[in-house]
């Protein structure tokens, strides 16, 4: 199994970035994929989840600013950031798992992550 982030960068508040997490190694289109973000001395943090079916939750801190979207086609999943905030900056992984944990930690499978940095 891989998950292979990208798109992560340097912004300024208010810009936007799109990542990508290109899965292989699994039946893609019948997992739960989930983003979620940490930074140094916190725990890791669910950002947006979607189910097999596609169906999407939200954090909170991000709902209508944020987008998951998965390509089963590709086997990619990707997360569109909008008016983002230094508060978002951190490390985003992608996850995977047969299971739906939603926006909880507990995905079988991450990625290495990609970083993205928000300035004010």
């Amino acid at each position: 199994v891989q998950l292979a982030e990208s798109g992560g960068g340097s912004v300024q508040a208010g810009g936007s970035l799109r990542l990508s997490c290109v899965a292989s190694g699994f039946p893609y289109s019948r997992y739960c994929m989930g983003w979620f973000r940490q930074v140094p001395g916190k725990e890791r943090e669910g950002v947006a989840s979607i189910d097999s079916d596609g169906a999407p939750t939200y954090a909170l801190s991000v709902k209508g600013r944020f987008t998951i979207s998965k390509d089963n086609a590709e086997n990619t999943l990707y997360l569109h950031m909008n008016s983002l905030k230094p508060e978002d900056t951190g490390m985003y992984y992608c996850a995977a798992d047969a299971l739906c944990w939603s926006l909880r930690a507990n995905y079988k499978y991450w990625g290495q992550g990609t970083q993205v940095t928000v300035s004010s």
